[in-house]
């Protein structure tokens, strides 16, 4: 099989596995779905077993081969993009790095990190992605991001997690509700859904997903809700104990091609080392 064969069928297989769908996959590859299809027979033949279990025209299972060739294919993807990069370092100046960033921290600290960033790193194209922090895991292990920094002490045997500091909640807004609550897959929704349980609340609940907005609102007068005393300038707001003292964390790729983002994983743990020191949220 020619090399370049090989990985135009293993970026065929990575959108199939990911979506679980013939259609999707060749809408998002821009081909038509039986070239998907002969693709994945082709990949299927080449290494003698079955990837995909076909349930209906388009829809797909995965078989446990596919499951251990995912893997192996995202490393093997990766390091031709990376044989690729290399051999055009001469056209190329900058290195893109994609940051996966939770709600609060994009809120209330990227703003001054991007900045110290850029300004150490100057070789560096950086592109940021608001997402709650399952969100930033999973983009990490599909190698659509390059670090992630997250709200929520997630466990995966495929990233390095770094605590980066601490951060105390607190809750904001009128008392009296309704309550702006986060989704269930973002860090904070489990210490509102802890205090809400502790305190028998039971009040009205409107979910948002953005912590942004939920500030937004409660500058408005309207609800409670429990957020980062970091976001609650110009709130009112109640303190809570230390069990609602929670931690930022930074995610990393487990894998050898993380290893030229090694100078802005220090760099990021050292500014957060000193924002840390302070801990008194700028007021």
């Amino acid at each position: 099989m020619e090399v370049i064969t090989l990985f135009k069928l293993l970026e065929t297989f990575k959108m199939v596995y990911e979506t679980r769908n013939f259609s999707k996959a060749a809408g998002l590859l821009f081909i038509s779905q039986p070239t998907v299809s002969a693709q994945i027979k082709q990949l299927e033949t080449d290494l003698n077993t079955t990837l995909f279990i076909r349930n209906g025209r388009t829809t797909v299972s995965a078989t446990p081969q596919a499951d251990r060739l995912y893997n192996k294919a995202l490393n093997l993807l990766d390091d031709w993009a990376a044989i690729k990069k290399d051999l055009h370092a001469n056209r190329q100046t900058t290195i893109p790095c994609a940051i996966g960033v939770s709600h609060t921290f994009a809120m209330v600290l990227m703003p001054d990190l991007l900045i110290d960033l850029s300004n150490a790193f100057p070789h560096f194209s950086f592109s940021l992605k608001l997402m709650n922090s399952a969100a930033v895991a999973q983009a990490l292990n599909q190698h659509e991001l390059d670090l992630g920094i997250i709200e929520k002490p997630l466990a995966t045997p495929t990233l390095l997690r770094v605590p980066l500091l601490t951060d105390q909640l607190v809750l904001a807004g009128d008392p009296q509700g309704p309550w702006l609550v986060r989704e269930t897959t973002s860090g904070v929704y489990y210490y509102t859904k802890r205090y809400l349980e502790e305190q028998n609340i039971q009040d009205p609940i409107i979910e948002i997903a953005s912590n942004a907005l939920i500030v937004s609102i409660l500058k408005k007068g309207f609800g409670c809700s429990i957020i980062s005393k970091r976001a609650a300038t110009d709130l009112p707001f109640q303190p809570l104990d230390t069990g609602f003292e929670r931690h930022f964390y930074l995610l990393q790729r487990d894998d050898s091609s993380a290893s030229v983002l090694d100078p802005l994983k220090t760099f990021i743990q050292q500014w957060a080392s000193r924002q840390d020191q302070h801990n008194d949220y700028g007021y």
